[in-house]
């Protein structure tokens, strides 16, 4: 599955990955296909900074969504759940100061 157009309004606020950045996504090549387990996450910027989470599922019964997601979800996402990344980690998250270990 890959990314595509959803809208969804929370909160009176507008998610639109027509308008987002996608930063990241679980869509890596296996050898055989790019779904993980019927399932696939991506992760969002919108223009003005907020970030969401598409969920596409390609399995019977279950309807794909779109979820605003906070800052520190949105770096938890990112850093260890969705290997797959279009941008750095400083374009993802600009205001996020990144020490050395």
């Amino acid at each position: 599955m890959k990314p595509q157009h959803m809208t969804r309004i929370v909160n009176r606020k507008r998610y639109d990955t027509a308008t987002a950045t996608l930063l990241a996504g679980n869509d890596a090549w296996d050898g055989h296909n790019f779904e993980r387990s019927g399932r696939n996450t991506f992760l969002y910027k919108t223009p003005k900074g907020a970030y969401f989470e598409v969920n596409l599922t390609c399995w019977q019964g279950e309807s794909d969504t779109l979820l605003p997601v906070t800052l520190e979800e949105a770096i938890e996402l990112f850093e260890e759940h969705l290997s797959e990344n279009r941008v750095t980690y400083a374009e993802a998250f600009p205001s996020v100061t990144v020490e050395d270990a």
